[in-house]
């Protein structure tokens, strides 16, 4: 993580939903806030802290509707009544008419580099999904990624669908589809719908190329209002964010951090640049005491982990996550790097010659201030792939190079061991209360 305020580590009931919201280091971190995955609402939405941005019950769509016909209804009256006795109360004297811009045939086409040219670019290939759950059903985004009708989303948006996903189209068509795959690691899902050809498929940018600062454009269906575009910039990069999901298991993943406006609902949805280019899948946000709604800290899984994990689903029908064979020791003080507690045997640490006591203290130039940070900073890695860790042993420092290993990703990664179903000791491995709510 960066120096920037760093809240506590990912738990079971902190700030962050399951998937929506970002958990970090040890309890009473400077947060201060809940962060909730971008979970799907219900028709009586949770309470607890964490929820993901996908959103359960009647679209809200449905209800600003309502909303409008109730005023256009109840106004007319007023509106023919007011007009009645303006009428007869005109003067001879006819005002003079109020002025208009000339119309140019239509909108002019977006300027590119705007945000309303990359809205033009994104919108099509953006999708809305319900899935059925229990006596509800659960509402996400996705993003289209093949012409042939593959969609990468949350795997909290799909996670426990009860019967047939719908798909709706950017012009408004429905389409079932099956799940191909999921990868509870990184919160990702690939869904295919059935009987498609011809469809826009997104994009795909490099989310290595992201500075700091850079505007972004977040597309989806916030409560059910589809097609919804909100703007923001990049907040931050390598932001350690972890959630617990609906079954209560802890996810960590190494994310971006945006103050785009994304809410429950958005979940799945592309986060993209000014060229329209998705550089990240929403996920999770930040939220303030029992509020549900965006106080401008949005979470993103970048796109090139993304990537890397929707074409091995793809391809394979399941994602690979890689392994560094460590679990956590008892951590001292916050800040102060991740203690390793054990080695798991034949592991790649061991072979690496990694020890019960070593501090890792960063993954590359990344810095790791502390266990959940190891956690993300190793999911990022290429599975099978090579890294540098920077150790403390006995005061002193040193480098060591490590050929992680790769194991089929079936279960969220609690530690860096391949067992990672279940957290270090029983618990969760980012503190009692992640966010200090």
């Amino acid at each position: 993580m960066s120096d920037e305020q760093r809240g506590p580590g990912p738990g079971g009931d902190g700030p962050y939903r399951p998937y929506g919201a970002p958990r970090y280091g040890d309890a009473g971190t400077a947060w201060g806030t809940t962060a909730t995955l971008d979970p799907p609402t219900y028709p009586s939405a949770p309470t607890s802290a964490g929820r993901r941005r996908r959103r359960r019950g009647p679209g809200m769509s449905a209800v600003v509707t309502a909303a409008l016909l109730a005023g256009l209804v109840g106004g007319g009256t007023g509106f023919a009544g007011a007009y009645a006795l303006l009428d007869g109360d005109r003067a001879a004297a006819t005002a003079p008419a109020l002025g208009s811009v000339p119309s140019t045939g239509g909108a002019a086409p977006a300027a590119d580099g705007t945000v309303a040219a990359a809205a033009a670019i994104a919108s099509p290939s953006t999708v809305d999904i319900r899935v059925p759950v229990g006596q509800a059903a659960a509402e996400g985004s996705g993003v289209i990624l093949t012409a042939d009708g593959a969609v990468l989303t949350n795997n909290h948006v799909v996670a426990g669908a009860a019967g047939p996903i719908t798909v709706t189209l950017g012009d408004g068509s429905e389409h079932t589809a099956t799940i191909v795959g999921t990868s509870p690691s990184y919160d990702l899902a690939v869904l295919r719908m059935a009987d498609v050809s011809g469809l826009p498929a997104a994009t795909l940018g490099r989310s290595a190329d992201l500075q700091v600062g850079q505007p972004v454009v977040a597309i989806g269906s916030p409560q059910g209002l589809t097609g919804t575009v909100t703007t923001g910039i990049v907040s931050a990069l390598n932001r350690t964010v972890g959630v617990q999901g609906d079954d209560g298991q802890a996810v960590v993943y190494n994310g971006l951090q945006t103050d785009a406006p994304i809410n429950q609902g958005n979940s799945g949805g592309p986060l993209v640049n000014l060229d329209g280019q998705v550089i990240g899948i929403n996920s999770a946000i930040a939220t303030a005491g029992q509020s549900s709604g965006s106080i401008g800290l949005g979470f993103t899984i970048p796109i090139d982990q993304a990537r890397r994990v929707a074409q091995e689903i793809l391809d394979t029908g399941s994602a690979s996550k890689p392994v560094l064979g460590v679990q956590s020791g008892q951590q001292e003080a916050a800040g102060s790097g991740a203690l390793i507690g054990s080695v798991q045997a034949g592991s790649p640490a061991e072979a690496a010659g990694l020890a019960a006591g070593d501090v890792v203290i960063k993954v590359g130039d990344a810095r790791v201030e502390d266990f959940s940070d190891l956690i993300a900073r190793i999911g990022a890695q290429t599975p099978g792939g090579a890294v540098a860790l920077t150790v403390e042993r006995d005061g002193q420092q040193r480098t060591v190079d490590v050929t992680l290993g790769s194991v089929k990703d079936e279960a969220a990664t609690t530690s860096t061991a391949p067992s990672s179903g279940a957290s270090p000791r029983g618990q969760s491995p980012f503190g009692q209360n992640p966010f200090g709510r």
